[in-house]
């Protein structure tokens, strides 16, 4: 862990770390497109770092004619990929920063869904108003009461709907951030539950990401009532040379970096 005091791992609970989620993405919208848009596209549904696409792997099942929620959307450029397949995706977001370049590209690319901007925990839909939700890194790593996220999901879901959602894998919590031989030394235990938190000279967090085991995930999952259909390790592929972060060649060829779950409500 970085020594710098507003560096830290303590427990923030959802209200601290929904302030902090939703001033860092406002804050952040254009940095972060600008570094990783052109990877994301403003039409495709990239479900991680190695570059792993719903066109090829085909996770959600079927799509046309399906109403499709997207939790946690960023810029939204997988419910725009969705609605060119048939489907009819509903985009929600916390942060108004990141909704800006869902507007901004639906303009560029001339595909446009419906935006809302709402927190995953209290999902402004009715009960079984969706075919599918999905999100590919969103909203999930950060609330502190993912379990709740998972009953909300699981509310707004008819029977036999699929929830899927990719996360950074929880095997990479014991190690550092780093995408060079620095990320390859073990140095937190798995078990250690307390997120990574980014705070201010006052000591509110600025920044909250949620760690839990890929046993937690599971148990959440099913106490919601979903079943486990697939767990997707994504492997590093031959000739993907780019750093998102810590994610690298160097340590995507020996470790896991992502974790894709892959649920059903059943019927």
């Amino acid at each position: 862990m970085d020594d710098d005091s507003r560096v830290t791992r303590r427990r923030v609970g959802d209200a601290e770390a929904r302030v902090a989620s939703r001033r860092w993405w406002d804050t952040d919208a254009d940095d972060y497109q600008a570094e990783h848009g052109a990877f994301l596209g403003d039409v495709d549904f990239v479900w991680c770092p190695e570059g792993v696409r719903e066109a090829d792997v085909q996770l959600l099942g079927d799509l046309a004619g399906r109403r499709i929620l997207e939790v946690g959307c960023g810029a939204a450029a997988a419910s725009r990929w969705l609605a060119t397949q048939g489907a009819h995706p509903v985009a929600v977001d916390l942060s108004a920063g990141m909704l800006r370049h869902a507007r901004q590209a639906a303009e560029r690319s001339g595909v446009r869904v419906p935006l809302a901007q709402a927190d995953a925990l209290a999902l402004p839909f009715a009960d079984a108003a969706f075919d599918t939700a999905c999100t590919a890194f969103g909203a999930v790593p950060f609330v502190d009461d993912s379990a709740a996220l998972m009953r909300e999901v699981f509310r707004v879901l008819r029977p036999g709907a699929r929830w899927v959602f990719s996360v950074t894998h929880p095997m990479r919590w014991i190690f550092l951030d780093d995408p060079g031989e620095g990320g390859l030394r073990a140095v937190h235990s798995y078990f250690d539950r307390r997120p990574y938190v980014e705070q201010d000279d006052s000591g509110m967090a600025t920044y909250v990401e949620q760690h839990r085991t890929l046993g937690d995930r599971v148990r959440e999952l099913v106490a919601a009532g979903f079943r486990l259909v697939d767990l997707v390790e994504p492997e590093w592929p031959p000739g993907h040379e780019g750093i998102w972060g810590q994610w690298s060649p160097l340590r995507g060829r020996l470790f896991p970096g992502t974790a894709i779950f892959v649920t059903e409500k059943p019927g």
